[in-house]
């Protein structure tokens, strides 16, 4: 490389100096030392480590191991060939500059004027903080026409050069000056300015420049991370080269984290590995429990098995080395736990104890940060019992041993009692023991007293004090206090010492005031470089907090979980191309501030630097004469958008470069022009972007110029990659510069995995276009790539290989969405990048194309966003659309838009341009509470200034007297509301609603059928609102059936009140009850025992008070008597027992017990499968409490199995008897045989009897029995004697009679007869009802119904009945003394029986005559 003289001689020659600023020649050469010094200067660490000791420069190093191993010689020899290699260049780039200036003079004439700029810095100064012997550089980017002159000065005091050889240099290249200073003093720190001046302005850009020293030298650094210098320099054989090493670190509360390290060791010895040392801050770690240590096998390891936030901190790895030390830093930051209550703030750290004794121990803290939790209230301090054994040694001497000699008992006060700390929270008291004490161990007792009240108060009442030295707590705000202390042995107490003076408790730190100005800077892609200025009252100051947000968010987070101790911090973990806001709180032992003031919003992108060098020069041409190149980007673009390259070239044989380009190329393809046939070339190639030019590329591979003529195509070059996700990756290249003998008609594509030389062809078929999607990558491998052009010829020579790229999608990588605007109706396609830079730009393409200008679409980017528009979507826009992000590590997705697709998106366009409101309902209607009708209509959305309008018949309608109009936009809800509905709202009723640029309209026809149902209804609801006024029924008349199988008519009522009345009626007739109904309840019942047919019937409950009246009315016929059967068929059913044989006179009667039978119940008997109708030979018939078959006669033929079935509407309840023993058909049998002569009715009475009063009543029928039987009357159970009114008369032993004369009310009742003899009898019932002459024929009343009458026993003994088998179940009680009434006969009254409430004795069904109607046999 040129010396230093050579650039001296280059700046002192100013015309010669303009001349290479427009005519860049490859007199250059490489970039000097010093500016690769400055380079690594600009790319400033996060956290600066001070150096362990002075370092020799970088050639030093190089000498000294060259010495070591040569000798001296060798050095002598480097420095001649050194002296020669610059003298030689420089002649001959002194030759080459003149002959080209020369050659360049007489164009100066053609350049076009220059416009006139003042200066104007593209880039300005940076402040920078160093240590002490080190170089810094100060650059700047000055623009201005003419190209202004730049001068410096420090504290502004121009800087000379020559004034300090060697201190100095100022460099200017492409527009960059810059000014290094070596080796820095700290007398170099100060404010440095340059000062651009041209004659149409001045400007001015400042930095501030801060020389530390290490550690020992008197001040510290203000940055994080200060590691102290180790004592001397460390003996060491190994020379040991780090790695690659552990980076910022996240951990959180509780877990486990490791720090590990890799180095090369020379020698390797597995027993004498390098001596590692680990510092956390400026702190040096010992191995520990909680800090692991390990190195060995080129690795060094720290592990952190269970962190905590004290663990949060700049960790420093410091190897001894054969010269000198090795080291690498790096944060760690140590998170909150999650808390086990949400909201509860994080744990304090930097626990400490001092002030220790038997008696007390001081504890202090460090407060956490808290930036969404709720300010800190209070602390809980735990203590954990640890056992330690103390040794005291006591010292006694002659002189002590005669003091204590002294026998005290009463020990005295002690004395001096004062305050030797006091804060806001506690006073610390000492005191001097008494003296003397006494020969008993003493302790102390303290009391206090507020202010001069002379009221003491014990204050240590649970600890016994032995130590002269106590805190007090529990003391009042501003409040002062007096303490006095007394010594008590076991003898007694001493008198109290003397009050110390009033004490109050104050704050001598309190809370610092809050920090200063916050100002973020960039530092990396991922951090930011935060600096703030300190408090104006520290009070004490432990550290600082930096809570960070998202612009927009306004949700904070900590940055750090430890008090920092200095004003510069480095917040890592942040978004690229996210915008934040900084805060910072300060800390001491009294709390946290308040926050500082929000920092300005930053941007976070990588600090601006120049870039990296390019690399991948390839050949794609030549024709003998120039050469065609290309080359690859670099891979650090420094921060801004590369601008320009510079190009240099030299033949293979020479040594000195020239410069190839007059002036920067733009694209990353050159041609060379000018070159010498068969000639080797080299190339090498720098980038420059706005902060300036960087690093050389490495000279390209050896290039022969010689014209290409082969047939087939050339190269293609710039392979890229996009859409790089976990199993494809989209691959594009540029075509071949050289097509061959003819067109190139398309390429294959080569892959590898990386390292491998195998490539395989991605495609069987060439692709005609210059991209190609790869699928089926393994998600995490690595691939290369190469591609091969396609003429009619040949296949072409093969591509460079490509970089590595990864099948791992980015970390929030987002697809390319298609969707409608919904205020415009514009078809769009947007993407959200998940990473950008301040300089990223939003590229899109279709069929990888790139849309420069198009008026199909238009495209919008605002940060993460960009939209591309379809002005006018049609089927030419079709096609595969991408998009890629500049300055970004290959952000990019592509979306395909079909033509199915596009329909569904033109259909959604059309309906937004030309919007209707959606409607949700169409027009409906319903009638209210009053008998209001409401029409409403309900849309999916409703603005807020929605407008419509309701029309009926033709004429609009608006909110007034009688229609209510309102909308609900938040759900959509419009409505109209007519108070009085009558005839004259027949029609039709329509709804136009208009809600920005959509309209919508919904009808209702109403008329005929449908008005006069809407019409009726209404009127009944406004009846109905009327009615509930009142007293009213909430529901109306239902029944029931209890588990008896008593029929309960049921309704509930509301709005009573004492005063109300409740009545029952049937058919219009009142039913008088036992208990008077009690509306207050809120409910009412009728009970209806032993429902029958002659229950049917209307009954009505009546409810009314001076409010109003309401009626209930219940029709019980048709269905819902059929349904009341079945729900007692069901109860019945359920309950009924076994069949049960019983022999009578008559044969053989099968009976089922149960709690309620009737013979409306659908009840079912079969023989052997087979329906049995009552018949003379088998005749049906039951009573209340059960039902039964009777057999006549009964033969062999009627043995086998017997069923009954009893319907509920649902299912059928089934019981079985098998009739097949012999043995009960024959005792049967006889039983009949022996009975037939028994004394019974044979016919003649009625069940009921109607009569007028005052008429005459004649009971008479024809009895039955050999022996003549006896006969005997009873009215209610009573025995009937014969008198004036009642005759009673037995003729011929045949005809019995009863006659009444001159009837009245009070001989209505239940009259019976009995007849028996000595082989049994038989006991029937009549009802006799009389009403009064002109009156309604009455009704036997429920409830009122007389009681069965009880059998009489007879007069004579009968015969012993036969034994028949006991029913399964106990019989359930009979009411009658016989269990079947009488048949129905016709009253001997002219007038018709009406309906009973009550169930009919008599069976209308086929039944048996009364001499087969006993259900026992006779005794």
């Amino acid at each position: 490389l040129p010396g230093q003289s050579e650039i001296s001689h280059r700046v002192g020659k100013d015309s010669r100096q303009a001349v290479l600023h427009c005519v860049r020649k490859s007199s250059s050469q490489v970039v000097k030392k010093e500016q690769v010094q400055a380079t690594e200067a600009m790319a400033e660490q996060a956290y600066t480590v001070p150096t362990f000791r002075e370092r020799a420069p970088e050639g030093m190093q190089e000498y000294q191991r060259m010495a070591a191993h040569f000798g001296r010689d060798l050095v002598q020899l480097q420095h001649e060939l050194h002296r020669m290699k610059v003298a030689t260049k420089e002649q001959v780039d002194n030759i080459e500059i003149t002959r080209e200036v020369k050659g360049m003079m007489p164009l100066r004439k053609d350049y076009p004027a220059e416009v006139p700029k003042a200066p104007d810095f593209l880039v300005s100064l940076r402040s920078h903080t160093v240590w002490e012997k080190t170089p810094v550089k100060l650059f700047c980017t000055v623009s201005g026409k003419p190209n202004p002159i730049v001068k410096w000065y420090r504290n502004n005091v121009a800087i000379e050069p020559l004034s300090a050889p060697g201190k100095y240099k100022i460099e200017n290249k492409y527009g960059v000056h810059s000014l290094i200073i070596s080796r820095c003093a700290v007398t170099d720190s100060g404010i440095y300015s340059a000062v651009a001046t041209n004659p149409h302005g001045k400007a001015t850009s400042k930095a501030t420049v801060c020389v530390r020293r290490p550690l020992g030298g008197g001040e510290l650094s203000h940055l994080p991370g200060q590691v102290p210098l180790l004592s001397g320099i460390h003996p060491s054989k190994l020379e040991v080269t780090l790695l690659e090493s552990f980076g910022v670190t996240f951990g959180t509360e509780g877990e486990s984290v490791s720090l590990v390290a890799n180095m090369v060791v020379v020698p390797d010895l597995p027993n004498l590995p390098p001596e590692a040392m680990w510092y956390r801050d400026d702190t040096l770690l010992m191995p520990s429990r909680w800090a692991e240590m390990s190195i060995g096998g080129g690795v060094a390891k720290l592990t952190l098995p269970h962190l905590n936030k004290d663990d949060e901190g700049l960790y420093t790895l410091c190897i001894w080395t054969k010269d000198g030390t090795a080291e690498h830093s790096a944060y760690l930051f140590v998170k909150d736990a999650t808390p086990t209550v949400a909201g509860a703030p994080g744990a304090p750290m930097d626990v400490a104890v001092f002030d220790v004794n038997a008696d007390y121990v001081l504890v202090s803290w460090k407060p956490p940060n808290t930036t969404h939790e709720a300010p800190i209230t209070g602390y809980f301090v735990d203590s954990l019992y640890v056992d330690v054994m103390l040794k005291v040694l006591f010292c006694i001497n002659k002189h002590l041993i005669y003091s204590c000699l002294v026998y005290v008992t009463i020990p005295d006060p002690p004395t001096n009692v004062h305050a030797t700390e006091i804060n806001k929270t506690y006073i610390v008291l000492n005191w001097t023991p008494p003296s003397p004490r006494g020969r008993a161990p003493v302790w102390y007792l303290i009391e206090k007293c507020v202010g001069d009240s002379h009221i003491w108060q014990r204050v240590n009442t649970a600890v016994q004090l032995r130590s002269p030295r106590f805190p007090v707590y529990d003391m009042e705000d501003k409040k002062s206090y007096r303490f006095r202390v007394i010594t008590v042995n076991k003898y007694g107490s001493s008198e109290p010492s003397e009050p110390t003076a009033a004490i109050q408790k104050v704050d001598p730190y309190g809370v610092p005031s809050a920090p200063g100005q916050v100002i973020a800077s960039r530092n990396t892609k991922t951090s930011a470089f935060v600096q703030w200025e300190p408090p104006k009252h520290a009070n004490n100051l432990m550290g600082y907090y930096v809570d960070a947000s998202l612009v927009g968010s306004k949700k904070w987070f900590p940055c750090n979980h430890r008090p920092y101790k200095h004003t510069r911090f480095v917040v890592h973990g942040l978004v690229p191309g996210d915008t934040y806001v900084f805060r910072v709180q300060a800390v001491n032992a009294s709390g946290l501030s308040e926050e500082s003031q929000d920092s300005a919003p930053f941007f976070i992108d990588a600090a601006l630097s120049t870039p990296s060098a390019p690399y991948g020069i390839s050949l794609l041409n030549c024709n003998g004469s120039s050469m065609t190149l290309a080359w690859k980007r670099p891979k650090n673009t420094g921060g801004s958008k590369i601008t320009s390259y510079y190009l240099d070239k030299r033949e293979a044989e020479s040594v000195d470069w020239k410069e190839v380009n007059p002036s920067p190329a733009a694209h990353r393809t050159f041609m060379v022009e000018n070159l010498t046939t068969g000639v080797f070339y080299e190339f090498k190639i720098q980038a420059a972007n706005l902060a300036g030019v960087g690093l050389p590329s490495e000279p390209s591979k050896a290039f022969a110029c010689e014209a290409w003529t082969m047939a087939e195509p050339g190269p293609a070059y710039d392979i890229s990659f996009w859409e790089v996700r976990d199993t494809f990756v989209l691959v594009q290249w540029k075509p071949p510069v050289y097509a061959g003998a003819g067109p190139i008609t398309g390429y294959f594509v080569d892959m590898a995995k990386k390292g491998s030389s195998d490539f395989v062809a991605v495609n069987a078929e060439p692709v005609g276009h210059c991209y190609l999607k790869v699928s089926g990558l393994e998600t995490g491998a690595s691939y290369v790539f190469r591609v091969r052009a396609v003429n009619a010829k040949d296949v072409g020579k093969a591509s460079d290989v490509s970089d590595p790229v990864c099948a791992k999608a980015l970390p929030g990588t987002k697809e390319i969405v298609c969707g409608v605007d919904e205020e415009t109706g514009d078809i769009f396609l947007n993407f959200e990048a998940c990473e950008v830079s301040e300089t990223s730009k939003f590229t899109w393409s279709k069929s990888y194309k790139e849309i420069t200008e198009s008026s199909r679409v238009s495209i919008t980017s605002s940060g993460r966003n960009s939209k591309l528009t379809f002005v006018n979507a049609e089927k030419e826009d079709l096609g595969i659309y991408s998009v890629a992000v500049t300055n970004t590590d290959g952000v990019s997705s592509s979306y395909s838009v079909n033509e199915e697709e596009l329909k569904k998106m033109l259909e959604l366009s059309y309906n937004i341009k030309h919007p209707i409101v959606p409607l949700k309902t169409e027009l409906n209607y319903e009638i209210l509470e009053k008998g209001h009708v409401r029409f409403w209509v309900q849309a999916m959305k409703l603005s807020s200034s929605v407008n419509y309008r309701f029309i009926v018949n033709d004429k609009a309608i608006t909110s007034a007297e009688g229609y209510k109009i309102s909308h609900d936009a938040s759900t959509g809800i419009i409505q109209m509301t007519i108070e009085h509905f009558t005839k004259a709202n027949e029609g039709t009723y329509t709804i136009q609603i208009h809600d920005g640029k959509a309209k919508s309209q919904s009808s209702l026809v109403l008329v005929g059928d449908a008005f006069k149902g809407a019409l009726k209804e209404a009127e009944f609801q406004r009846k109905e609102h009327i009615r509930k006024q009142g007293p009213h029924f909430s529901e109306y008349l239902s029944f029931h059936v209890t588990d008896d199988c008593t029929v309960m008519l049921v309704c509930k009522l509301a709005n009573v009140k004492k005063e109300t009345t409740f009545t029952w009626f049937k058919d219009d007739e009142e039913i008088p009850v036992d208990v008077p109904p009690n509306p207050m309840s809120g409910s009412c019942s009728l009970p209806i025992p032993m429902f029958s047919r002659k229950d049917q019937g209307i009954y009505k409950a009546v409810l009314g008070d001076d409010h109003g009246k309401d009626t209930s009315v219940y029709d019980i016929s048709g269905k819902v008597f059929e349904d009341i059967i079945n729900a007692i068929a069901s109860i019945a059913g359920s309950s009924a027992s076994d069949l049960v044989l019983q022999c009578t006179p008559e044969g053989i009667r099968l009976q089922c017990y149960m709690k309620y039978y009737t013979e409306e119940m659908k009840t079912s008997w079969f023989h052997r499968d087979s329906k049995i109708s009552s018949s003379e030979k088998m005749r049906i018939g039951g009573t209340s409490e059960m039902a039964w078959m009777q057999i006549c006669e009964p033969t062999d033929k009627e043995k086998g199995h017997y069923t009954i079935e009893i319907h509920d509407g649902k299912k059928s309840h089934s019981r079985t008897f098998d009739l097949s023993g012999q043995g009960n058909v024959q005792m049967c049998y006889m039983n009949y045989l022996l009975s037939v002569d028994r004394g019974r009715v044979v016919g003649g009475l009625p069940d009921v009897v109607t009569i007028m009063e005052k008429k005459s009543l004649s009971l008479t029928c024809t009895v039955w029995g050999d022996p003549s039987p006896e006969v005997t009357w009873f009215k209610n159970e009573q025995e009937v004697v014969s008198d004036d009114r009642y005759k009673i008369t037995f003729e011929g032993g045949k005809f019995a009679s009863l006659t009444i004369n001159n009837v009245y009310v009070e001989d209505s009742g239940k009259y019976s007869i009995n007849v028996r003899n000595k082989y049994g009898g038989e006991f029937v019932e009549i009802t006799v009802s009389v009403y009064k002459q002109g009156g309604d024929i009455p009704e036997p009343k429920l409830g009122q119904m007389a009681k069965p009458a009880v059998t009489p026993k007879p007069a004579t003994p009968a015969p012993q009945s036969v034994k028949t088998p006991t029913p399964p179940t106990p019989t359930p009680s009979v009411k009658s003394p016989t269990p079947t009434p009488p048949p129905s006969v016709k009253s001997p009254t002219p007038t018709p029986a009406p309906k009973s409430p009550t169930p009919p004795r008599s069976m209308r069904s086929p039944t048996p005559p009364r001499s087969m109607r006993s259900p026992t046999p006779t005794k």
